[in-house]
């Protein structure tokens, strides 16, 4: 069903990128949610481990335990815990979402504060902070980080500047309760596009898009020289000769001109192909997709055995517009992933 290729050189190159640009690998959380962007957790966290990251980040606490040998702490963004064996592990820590959660949590969990900045989508507000903390404290939990997310930093406009602005306010506030509680949270507010705009980065960035090279920037911003490392290749299920005018697939959207060879391969919209690029995708070696995605298979003007679908998700998401997120979150967990050096 089709093979995502990963590229190592690519993988190390964009660390080397976001290393020197925070201040070292210390600093660097890699976000492994939905399965690393679609890249496959393990291999992954194996690899970050490797270079030297001790810090990643996940949706949920089945991803944490997968990845859990590999890193020295690991932020959960959307789960609580399941076991007691969880909620006392040490590398787990718990995001705290709103006032609301924090009674849902159990004594002794490690969470880390959410403050909203102007996101507007999850989190305390900035006023809250006091409250937040008297209640962490009256349900015997650990405050062991503060955090925010930027919703701009990948664009120039005075949001970044005014957010940032919060976060150093947030920052100032918390830090003053957190020394009354005894406690000593990380502060972390920077993204992917956050990491290439701030200059301090406080004490940790969440990296994702950024590590997988597909971080889009306004052209106006610094454009950091990350290369994707992820491909998508096809393997031939069969070749034919359509004559000029038979059509080919469900409905018989195309029909050849002239006489053309062509073949199904084994994606389809099920393993991610999204089904708008029908009749209408060319891969980056100038292969046209040839009538409509089906769903476990695709057919293209093309007789080779395995057959470069893309290497660039922005890339092949601008033919169906959306964007790479998008894509790379919608690849098949069954794909087989490998690394290529």
């Amino acid at each position: 069903m089709g093979t995502l290729k990963l590229s190592r050189e690519a993988f190390i190159h964009n660390l080397d990128i976001i290393a020197h640009q925070v201040g070292g690998k210390d600093k660097i959380a890699v976000v492994l949610k939905d399965n690393a962007y679609g890249h496959g957790a393990l291999l992954i966290a194996k690899a970050a481990q490797e270079y030297g990251i001790k810090h990643a980040v996940v949706r949920l606490e089945r991803e944490a335990v997968e990845i859990e040998p590999f890193f020295e702490t690991i932020l959960i963004l959307a789960d609580f815990p399941a076991t007691m064996m969880f909620r006392t592990n040490p590398k787990f820590h718990y995001l705290l979402n709103s006032l609301d959660s924090i009674n849902k949590f159990p004594r002794g969990t490690k969470v880390e504060l959410k403050v909203d900045t102007g996101m507007h989508r999850n989190g305390i507000a900035p006023d809250e902070l006091e409250i937040a903390f008297e209640a962490m404290v009256k349900s015997g939990l650990e405050c062991v980080g503060v955090m925010s997310h930027f919703r701009s930093a990948d664009t120039l406009s005075s949001e970044w500047f005014w957010q940032q602005k919060n976060f150093e306010e947030v920052k100032r506030d918390a830090s003053t309760l957190a020394r009354t509680y005894g406690w000593n949270p990380r502060f972390h507010s920077a993204n992917s596009a956050g990491a290439f705009r701030e200059s301090s980065h406080h004490d940790m960035v969440r990296v994702g898009i950024a590590l997988y090279g597909c971080l889009e920037m306004d052209k106006t911003l610094p454009q950091p020289d990350l290369q994707p490392i992820l491909s998508l290749w096809g393997t031939k299920i069969a070749s034919r000769i359509l004559k000029a005018g038979e059509r080919v697939g469900y409905n018989g959207i195309y029909e050849a001109v002239g006489d053309e060879v062509v073949s199904t391969y084994d994606l389809g919209y099920a393993n991610g192909l999204d089904r708008l690029a029908s009749n209408r995708y060319v891969t980056p070696n100038g292969v046209a997709l040839r009538g409509r995605i089906s769903m476990d298979c695709a057919t293209f003007s093309s007789d080779v055995e395995e057959l470069l679908i893309f290497d660039n998700a922005n890339e092949y998401a601008q033919s169906v517009g959306t964007i790479g997120y998008e894509i790379l979150a919608c690849l098949d967990k069954d794909l087989k992933r490998v690394w290529i050096d």
